[in-house]
């Protein structure tokens, strides 16, 4: 079978004094598409490599892949950039892993996936969403019930989530509001910082998705409040250490898999996703649904999951390709 693999590459995107340092943090090394594409050869899979943009349409109008590996982010801001792959493959006709384009376009958008999910039943922190170009002057900032954590809408991998978007003080809003508007140019949502434990859920499949594992991101550091912020992702090995199962309650961990399927469910995933909770007492607080996790082999959560619950890299994404297969009828 010829396999085509879409992505988008770190080290093809300019730098410079006036781009922030994570403008591509989603965006792939060529370590991680060299071990994807060594799993499908391995298998005995034609891999074809089709990166993302105009690159990808062509290349994809050229080799007529008969599955695509969808592992594209999409450039610029758009919250509807993880779509336009999936979109593009659905108008040519040719499967692909993962999520259809409204479940891309939904999911990116924090504020949008959270009002769904909250109305099928899942706990979601309070937050409100400034949007671009809306004067500070008309949100009642000083009325937020602190603390708070302060964010980009629509992006992934943590991008613009830094240790200082855990805000104390509401007097401390409007500078980091503005200095995200200026890095990342879109709505910027405040939520409320939920006490608790920090969870992740691997999904894979269809109708009802197996849990590959739910993992408990435990900070090393005393600290009054954490957040699993870029700088922590980027220094993980010495910040925080990972447990799969979490030591926590058999009723809280089957709460969590329940609302995580719920989720998977009401946003429309397929194939495979990572649910991200905050716990709070025993209330999964949901916060965000990431369709297009991570596979870099050495330090993606999911990878971590699978690595915690002694799957091998090949299973993990054998099992993302089987699971496209037999939903496709192939």
């Amino acid at each position: 079978m010829k396999i085509g693999i879409t992505f988008d590459l770190k080290a093809n995107m300019p730098t410079g004094p006036n781009i922030p340092d994570d403008a591509y943090e989603e965006f792939d090394s060529p370590q991680t598409i060299d071990a994807i594409a060594g799993v499908l050869r391995g298998q005995g899979h034609d891999v074809v490599l089709l990166g993302d943009g105009r690159e990808f349409v062509e290349k994809v109008l050229r080799e007529k892949p008969d599955l695509v590996f969808n592992f594209a982010e999409g450039h610029g801001i758009s919250r509807s950039r993880e779509a336009r792959v999936p979109a593009l493959l659905e108008l040519l006709g040719i499967p692909y892993t993962g999520s259809d384009p409204f479940t891309m376009a939904v999911t990116l958008d924090k504020d949008c996936a959270k009002k769904l999910v909250a109305h099928a039943g899942i706990a979601v922190p309070a937050s409100i969403a400034i949007e671009a170009g809306v004067p500070l002057s008309e949100v009642a900032l000083a009325n937020l019930k602190m603390p708070v954590v302060v964010k980009p809408a629509w992006e992934g991998s943590s991008k613009g989530i830094r240790d200082k978007c855990l805000v104390e003080n509401a007097a401390d809003l409007p500078s980091l509001i503005e200095s995200l508007r200026k890095d990342h140019s879109q709505t910027v949502m405040i939520e409320e910082y939920i006490e608790g434990e920090e969870l992740t859920v691997g999904l894979l499949g269809n109708g009802d998705p197996s849990v590959l594992g739910i993992m408990h991101v435990v900070p090393k550091r005393q600290t009054n409040r954490f957040i699993y912020s870029l700088e922590t992702k980027r220094d993980y090995r010495n910040l925080v250490k990972y447990e799969c199962p979490p030591k926590l309650s058999a009723h809280i961990l089957d709460r969590v898999t329940a609302d995580a399927k719920l989720a998977f469910h009401t946003l429309g995933c397929r194939d495979v996703a990572r649910v991200d909770f905050r716990l709070k007492g025993e209330t999964p607080y949901f916060l965000e649904v990431n369709p297009l996790p991570g596979l870099n082999p050495i330090d993606s959560d999911l990878v971590f999951i699978a690595g915690l619950v002694n799957w091998s890299y090949e299973k993990l994404v054998m099992t993302i390709v089987n699971a496209a297969l037999a939903r496709n009828g192939m």
